[in-house]
Protein backbone atom coordinates (compact mmCIF):
# COMPACT_ATOMS: atom_id res chain seq x y z
CA UNK A 1 0.00 0.00 0.00
CA UNK A 2 1.05 3.42 -0.65
CA UNK A 3 1.77 5.80 1.61
CA UNK A 4 3.29 9.48 1.50
CA UNK A 5 7.16 10.16 1.81
CA UNK A 6 8.15 11.90 4.92
CA UNK A 7 7.73 16.19 4.59
CA UNK A 8 11.72 16.90 5.09
CA UNK A 9 11.77 19.87 7.87
CA UNK A 10 15.11 21.34 8.51
CA UNK A 11 16.34 21.16 12.13
CA UNK A 12 17.67 24.32 13.20
CA UNK A 13 17.47 25.15 9.39
CA UNK A 14 20.43 23.64 6.97
CA UNK A 15 22.39 23.16 10.34
CA UNK A 16 25.15 20.72 8.70
CA UNK A 17 25.86 23.26 6.50
CA UNK A 18 25.56 26.91 8.04
CA UNK A 19 25.67 27.67 12.12
CA UNK A 20 22.39 26.70 13.46
CA UNK A 21 19.55 28.89 14.13
CA UNK A 22 21.27 31.71 11.77
CA UNK A 23 19.31 33.52 9.05
CA UNK A 24 22.11 32.13 6.42
CA UNK A 25 21.12 28.57 7.78
CA UNK A 26 17.66 28.70 7.13
CA UNK A 27 17.78 30.52 3.23
CA UNK A 28 20.17 27.52 2.73
CA UNK A 29 17.35 25.33 3.73
CA UNK A 30 15.16 26.79 1.83
CA UNK A 31 16.97 26.33 -1.26
CA UNK A 32 17.58 23.12 -0.59
CA UNK A 33 14.16 22.38 -1.13
CA UNK A 34 13.08 21.73 2.81
CA UNK A 35 9.16 21.33 2.96
CA UNK A 36 9.55 22.82 6.69
CA UNK A 37 11.60 24.14 8.64
CA UNK A 38 12.53 23.91 12.80
CA UNK A 39 13.76 26.63 15.54
CA UNK A 40 13.61 26.84 19.09
CA UNK A 41 13.14 30.03 20.98
CA UNK A 42 13.61 31.80 24.48
CA UNK A 43 12.74 34.85 25.60
CA UNK A 44 15.38 37.54 25.79
CA UNK A 45 15.54 40.35 28.68
CA UNK A 46 13.75 43.14 26.80
CA UNK A 47 11.24 40.55 25.96
CA UNK A 48 12.14 39.50 22.41
CA UNK A 49 11.62 36.11 21.27
CA UNK A 50 15.29 34.39 19.62
CA UNK A 51 15.87 31.70 17.70
CA UNK A 52 18.74 29.80 20.14
CA UNK A 53 18.64 26.30 21.52
CA UNK A 54 20.75 26.40 24.84
CA UNK A 55 20.40 28.37 27.88
CA UNK A 56 23.33 30.42 27.04
CA UNK A 57 24.91 31.77 23.71
CA UNK A 58 28.17 30.23 25.22
CA UNK A 59 28.12 27.38 22.32
CA UNK A 60 26.77 29.07 19.16
CA UNK A 61 28.07 32.40 19.28
CA UNK A 62 30.95 34.67 20.24
CA UNK A 63 30.18 35.97 23.19
CA UNK A 64 29.26 34.52 26.51
CA UNK A 65 25.88 34.72 28.63
CA UNK A 66 22.45 33.67 29.83
CA UNK A 67 19.35 34.73 26.86
CA UNK A 68 17.22 35.83 29.73
CA UNK A 69 19.71 38.06 30.28
CA UNK A 70 20.73 39.67 27.29
CA UNK A 71 18.72 42.19 25.03
CA UNK A 72 18.44 42.01 21.51
CA UNK A 73 20.52 44.72 20.82
CA UNK A 74 23.13 43.91 23.41
CA UNK A 75 23.37 40.60 20.75
CA UNK A 76 24.01 42.65 17.63
CA UNK A 77 26.72 42.72 17.33
CA UNK A 78 27.81 39.18 18.53
CA UNK A 79 28.63 36.09 15.87
CA UNK A 80 26.44 33.30 16.07
CA UNK A 81 27.83 32.32 12.53
CA UNK A 82 31.58 32.17 12.75
CA UNK A 83 32.21 29.15 15.11
CA UNK A 84 30.47 26.97 12.02
CA UNK A 85 31.70 27.72 8.77
CA UNK A 86 32.05 25.69 5.87
CA UNK A 87 32.38 22.37 7.45
CA UNK A 88 34.21 19.64 5.51
CA UNK A 89 31.71 17.59 3.58
CA UNK A 90 29.12 19.22 4.32
CA UNK A 91 28.01 20.53 0.89
CA UNK A 92 26.65 18.91 -2.14
CA UNK A 93 28.88 17.56 -4.19
CA UNK A 94 26.65 18.32 -7.21
CA UNK A 95 25.43 22.68 -6.17
CA UNK A 96 27.04 25.16 -4.59
CA UNK A 97 25.59 25.90 -1.69
CA UNK A 98 28.67 28.18 -0.78
CA UNK A 99 27.09 31.40 -0.42
CA UNK A 100 27.69 33.06 2.55
CA UNK A 101 25.41 33.87 5.18
CA UNK A 102 24.47 36.71 7.51
CA UNK A 103 26.25 36.40 10.65
CA UNK A 104 26.34 38.65 13.36
CA UNK A 105 23.48 39.39 15.47
CA UNK A 106 20.51 36.78 17.03
CA UNK A 107 17.79 35.75 14.89
CA UNK A 108 14.32 36.74 16.21
CA UNK A 109 11.45 34.49 15.61
CA UNK A 110 9.87 37.95 13.81
CA UNK A 111 12.85 37.72 11.22
CA UNK A 112 12.09 33.61 10.89
CA UNK A 113 8.46 34.40 10.58
CA UNK A 114 9.01 37.27 7.76
CA UNK A 115 11.46 34.96 6.07
CA UNK A 116 8.59 32.02 5.95
CA UNK A 117 6.20 34.21 5.02
CA UNK A 118 8.29 36.34 1.82
CA UNK A 119 8.93 32.73 0.41
CA UNK A 120 7.17 31.77 -3.18
CA UNK A 121 6.75 28.35 -1.94
CA UNK A 122 4.86 27.45 1.09
CA UNK A 123 6.93 26.30 4.22
CA UNK A 124 5.48 25.52 7.46
CA UNK A 125 7.52 26.19 10.54
CA UNK A 126 7.62 23.91 13.41
CA UNK A 127 8.14 26.13 16.67
CA UNK A 128 9.80 24.54 19.86
CA UNK A 129 9.49 26.54 22.91
CA UNK A 130 11.88 25.64 25.55
CA UNK A 131 11.77 24.49 29.03
CA UNK A 132 12.39 24.87 32.10
CA UNK A 133 13.25 29.00 31.95
CA UNK A 134 13.62 31.88 33.75
CA UNK A 135 10.01 33.31 32.57
CA UNK A 136 7.90 30.27 32.96
CA UNK A 137 4.74 30.56 30.56
CA UNK A 138 5.86 33.70 29.08
CA UNK A 139 7.70 32.17 26.11
CA UNK A 140 4.12 30.19 25.07
CA UNK A 141 2.26 33.50 25.77
CA UNK A 142 4.38 35.30 23.71
CA UNK A 143 4.35 33.25 20.85
CA UNK A 144 0.62 33.42 20.42
CA UNK A 145 0.95 37.23 20.79
CA UNK A 146 3.52 36.84 17.52
CA UNK A 147 1.48 34.81 16.17
CA UNK A 148 -1.42 36.74 16.03
CA UNK A 149 0.58 40.01 15.23
CA UNK A 150 1.82 37.70 11.65
CA UNK A 151 -2.49 36.63 11.43
CA UNK A 152 -0.82 33.15 12.17
CA UNK A 153 -2.96 32.40 15.68
CA UNK A 154 -6.15 31.34 13.85
CA UNK A 155 -5.62 29.15 10.66
CA UNK A 156 -8.54 27.87 9.18
CA UNK A 157 -7.73 24.26 10.18
CA UNK A 158 -4.71 22.69 11.62
CA UNK A 159 -3.21 21.07 7.84
CA UNK A 160 -3.03 24.57 6.34
CA UNK A 161 -1.47 26.44 9.41
CA UNK A 162 1.36 27.37 8.41
CA UNK A 163 3.10 27.19 12.26
CA UNK A 164 2.60 24.61 14.43
CA UNK A 165 3.88 25.00 18.24
CA UNK A 166 5.98 21.67 20.12
CA UNK A 167 7.70 21.24 23.02
CA UNK A 168 9.05 18.63 25.38
CA UNK A 169 7.34 20.40 28.39
CA UNK A 170 3.67 18.70 28.71
CA UNK A 171 2.78 22.05 30.40
CA UNK A 172 3.99 24.15 27.66
CA UNK A 173 2.04 22.49 25.31
CA UNK A 174 -1.33 22.34 27.31
CA UNK A 175 -0.97 26.06 28.09
CA UNK A 176 -0.46 26.85 24.09
CA UNK A 177 -3.68 24.92 22.71
CA UNK A 178 -5.64 26.85 25.72
CA UNK A 179 -4.54 29.82 23.98
CA UNK A 180 -4.49 28.99 20.43
CA UNK A 181 -6.81 26.26 19.99
CA UNK A 182 -6.21 26.11 16.44
CA UNK A 183 -2.60 26.12 16.20
CA UNK A 184 -1.59 22.42 15.67
CA UNK A 185 0.92 21.11 18.70
CA UNK A 186 3.14 18.46 19.16
CA UNK A 187 4.64 17.04 21.83
CA UNK A 188 8.21 16.16 21.99
CA UNK A 189 9.60 13.10 24.64
CA UNK A 190 12.86 10.96 24.86
CA UNK A 191 11.25 7.89 26.50
CA UNK A 192 7.73 6.25 26.33
CA UNK A 193 5.24 7.11 29.47
CA UNK A 194 2.53 5.21 30.06
CA UNK A 195 -0.21 4.75 27.15
CA UNK A 196 2.21 6.80 24.75
CA UNK A 197 3.46 3.46 23.79
CA UNK A 198 0.18 2.60 22.70
CA UNK A 199 0.02 5.95 20.45
CA UNK A 200 -2.29 7.54 22.98
CA UNK A 201 -1.80 11.34 23.60
CA UNK A 202 -3.29 13.91 25.38
CA UNK A 203 -6.27 16.03 24.08
CA UNK A 204 -4.02 18.58 23.44
CA UNK A 205 -1.27 17.22 21.64
CA UNK A 206 -2.30 16.38 17.66
CA UNK A 207 1.10 14.63 16.57
CA UNK A 208 3.72 11.99 18.42
CA UNK A 209 7.02 13.64 18.50
CA UNK A 210 9.58 10.55 19.37
CA UNK A 211 13.30 11.05 19.13
CA UNK A 212 14.75 8.52 16.34
CA UNK A 213 16.10 6.25 19.12
CA UNK A 214 12.78 5.12 20.03
CA UNK A 215 11.40 4.64 16.76
CA UNK A 216 14.56 2.31 15.71
CA UNK A 217 13.55 0.18 19.25
CA UNK A 218 9.77 0.63 18.47
CA UNK A 219 8.87 1.34 14.53
CA UNK A 220 5.44 0.03 14.95
CA UNK A 221 4.72 3.20 17.26
CA UNK A 222 3.64 5.40 13.92
CA UNK A 223 1.23 2.90 12.78
CA UNK A 224 -0.06 2.87 16.35
CA UNK A 225 -0.34 6.43 16.81
CA UNK A 226 -1.93 6.58 13.21
CA UNK A 227 -4.77 4.49 14.07
CA UNK A 228 -5.42 6.75 16.61
CA UNK A 229 -5.74 9.76 14.38
CA UNK A 230 -1.91 10.91 15.12
CA UNK A 231 0.75 11.42 12.58
CA UNK A 232 4.47 11.60 13.77
CA UNK A 233 7.18 14.11 13.98
CA UNK A 234 10.13 12.48 14.20
CA UNK A 235 13.74 13.83 15.43
CA UNK A 236 16.92 14.09 14.49
CA UNK A 237 17.66 11.84 11.77
CA UNK A 238 20.40 11.98 9.55
CA UNK A 239 21.46 8.76 8.92
CA UNK A 240 20.35 6.57 5.57
CA UNK A 241 19.06 3.90 7.56
CA UNK A 242 17.07 6.33 9.49
CA UNK A 243 15.89 8.27 6.90
CA UNK A 244 14.87 4.68 5.52
CA UNK A 245 13.53 3.02 8.83
CA UNK A 246 10.92 6.36 9.09
CA UNK A 247 10.20 5.98 5.31
CA UNK A 248 9.18 2.29 5.97
CA UNK A 249 7.30 3.44 9.20
CA UNK A 250 5.51 6.17 7.66
CA UNK A 251 6.31 8.90 9.55
CA UNK A 252 4.68 12.57 8.92
CA UNK A 253 7.32 14.69 9.70
CA UNK A 254 11.24 14.19 9.55
CA UNK A 255 13.95 16.89 10.99
CA UNK A 256 16.82 16.63 9.83
CA UNK A 257 20.48 18.40 9.77
CA UNK A 258 21.10 18.14 5.80
CA UNK A 259 17.56 18.99 3.93
CA UNK A 260 19.26 18.69 0.63
CA UNK A 261 21.12 14.92 1.12
CA UNK A 262 17.43 13.70 3.33
CA UNK A 263 15.26 14.81 0.13
CA UNK A 264 17.69 13.11 -2.29
CA UNK A 265 17.86 9.92 0.00
CA UNK A 266 14.09 9.98 -0.03
CA UNK A 267 13.94 10.88 -3.80
CA UNK A 268 16.03 7.71 -4.52
CA UNK A 269 12.22 6.00 -3.66
CA UNK A 270 11.38 7.14 -6.58
CA UNK A 271 8.07 8.84 -4.98
CA UNK A 272 5.78 10.75 -7.15
CA UNK A 273 4.75 13.23 -4.12
CA UNK A 274 8.61 14.01 -2.98
CA UNK A 275 9.49 14.71 -6.29
CA UNK A 276 7.24 17.10 -7.29
CA UNK A 277 8.88 19.43 -4.65
CA UNK A 278 12.11 20.98 -6.83
CA UNK A 279 14.62 22.93 -4.60
CA UNK A 280 14.39 26.91 -5.52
Amino acid sequence: MWQPTPDVVAHRGASAHRAEHTRGAYELALEQGAHALECDIRVSRDGHLVCVHDRRIDRTSSARGVVSELTVAGMSDVDFGGWQRELPGSADELVDWSRPAPERGVLTLDELLGLVRDHPRPVRLFVETKHPVRYGGLVEHKLVALLARHGLATPPDPEHSPVLMMSFSQSAVRRFRAAAPRVPTVLLFDRFRSSWRNGVLPPWADIAGPGIRLLREDPGFVARAAALGRDTYCWTVDEPADIDLCDRAGVRYLATNSPAATRSHLADSDNPRFGSVTAT
